[in-house]
């Protein structure tokens, strides 16, 4: 089918096969508003786990390797570098990655201004046999939180959603990232029906999981009601 900037992406499966200019046109054209709200300092891109340099791909692993690998060693899952790799070059997988642009008067050359400085990996995929975005990573470099990136990445995943026609964004967080749960919380999100609940083990012992699956209903433009007014799941 033809991609048409004009009307939203008829499905998943197209989504995943329209070619990361045409996203780009979509997505990260001058006049797309979301964009504005970025601090003007960083320059923000959309790639793709096939179009994401080795280079790229590395800076990612490491911001993710600083902000969450304590959280997954102290999980039942475990911390596996190689296991999180193989993840980040997932087929379907995009990316938002930022870098920071030069100041003023200072020539790109001065600068390693490609470095990654934070990124957002998403998914258009299936879950339960619903269409859906999922989150799989945001991660920013400390010299960037807390000015608003992460609610821009995070708007901007909704939007290619909503584009596309999906009924939810979805994401996995650890419980005891209490920071990040708050986060998305904060956004709208909330306990989503699939997320898991406590097992009885032999014993009678109960296990708690150690991550719980948060969603938010995606409200496209002429339907009623408001983003975030009632809870996904």
């Amino acid at each position: 089918m033809p991609y048409s900037p004009a009307s939203p992406l008829s499905s998943v499966s197209t989504f995943n096969t329209l070619s990361i200019p045409s996203l780009r046109a979509q997505y990260l054209s001058p006049s797309t508003k979301t964009l504005h709200a970025l601090p003007p300092s960083l320059h923000l891109t959309l790639e793709s786990s096939t179009t994401l340099s080795r280079a790229q791909l590395t800076q990612c692993f490491e911001l993710v390797r600083c902000s969450s690998a304590r959280d997954y060693e102290a999980s039942s899952m475990g911390w596996s570098p190689a296991k999180k790799r193989k993840e980040m070059r997932l087929p379907d997988l995009r990316y938002l990655i930022l870098t920071q642009r030069p100041p003023s008067g200072v020539e790109d050359t001065e600068l390693d201004v490609g470095q990654v400085v934070g990124f957002m990996s998403f998914m258009l995929t299936w879950e339960d046999g619903n269409e859906v975005v999922y989150c799989y990573e945001v991660h920013l470099a400390q010299e960037i939180q807390g000015r608003g990136v992460g609610k821009v990445l995070m708007a901007m995943m909704e939007e290619v959603g909503r584009g596309v026609g999906v009924e939810k964004a979805m994401l996995t967080v650890f419980k005891a990232n209490g920071k990040a749960v708050g986060f998305y919380e904060g956004l709208g999100y909330g306990v989503d029906k699939f997320s898991p609940g406590p097992r009885k083990l032999r014993g009678g012992v109960v296990k708690d999981a150690d991550y719980i699956i948060l969603s938010k209903r995606l409200v496209r433009s002429g339907e009623e009601g408001g983003e975030g007014k009632r809870k996904a799941g």
